[in-house]
């Protein structure tokens, strides 16, 4: 079975979203900004499904493609 060398641009996405969430979470944290910090927790949470479902669409797609040669 030969996998396709590909990165989906959904997985770095997801990854900054999740850095950028918690640098986020601890900077509002310290200055005490709570609606801030929420977001930034809504932003973290985010970050790991958007990458699963990107990679879930993208490893549908290539079976499609074998499916159809």
């Amino acid at each position: 079975m030969n996998k396709k060398l590909r990165c989906p641009m959904g997985v770095p996405g997801g990854i900054i979203a999740a850095v950028v969430g918690l640098v986020g979470m601890v900077i509002s944290f310290n200055n005490a900004n709570w609606l801030s910090f929420a977001f930034a927790g809504a932003l973290f949470l985010i970050g790991g499904p958007m990458a699963r479902v990107t990679m879930m669409v993208h490893s549908a797609l290539d079976q499609i493609e074998e499916l159809k040669k």
